[in-house]
């Protein structure tokens, strides 16, 4: 694969985040739903040529290292997964509650299945083999 100079190919830059509380919560209220288990995504179509991606757990989800071992496995899910943000949408990821002995493939199981019913998708990229240390 050959990556452009100054790109990297799996990257979650701060141009593709939801950085203020208010273009999250417009996201939350304006954007369709998707329900999982453990997890709400909502995605609003904002047009134009990027894509934002906002993630949120709250104190409901669990203690410290619990909200923040859940939001990093989102954001490697969305480091993987591009394909399924297309450009031109805004979506917020919410932690419901954090599933116990969380790793990546128990996310991508959850949430690939889900974001493909709701808004389809494009090609089968399954989670690999799981890397992250189960550790915690």
């Amino acid at each position: 694969m050959t990556v452009p100079p100054g790109e990297r190919p799996r990257s979650f830059p701060a141009c593709e985040r939801l950085r203020t509380d208010r273009e999250f919560r417009e996201v939350v209220r304006k954007g369709a739903r998707a329900h999982t288990t453990h997890y709400t995504v909502y995605r609003d179509s904002l047009g134009g040529g990027k894509r934002q991606v906002g993630i949120s757990a709250g104190k409901r989800a669990g203690g410290a290292v619990a909200r923040n071992r859940a939001k990093r496995l989102l954001r490697e899910f969305y480091r993987m997964h591009k394909d399924l943000f297309p450009m031109g949408t805004r979506t917020a990821i919410v932690v419901r509650k954090p599933p116990e002995g969380a790793v990546l493939s128990s996310v991508c199981a959850e949430l690939l299945p889900a974001l493909r019913r709701r808004w389809g998708g494009k090609g089968d990229s399954p989670c690999g083999p799981d890397n992250s240390s189960s550790a915690s």
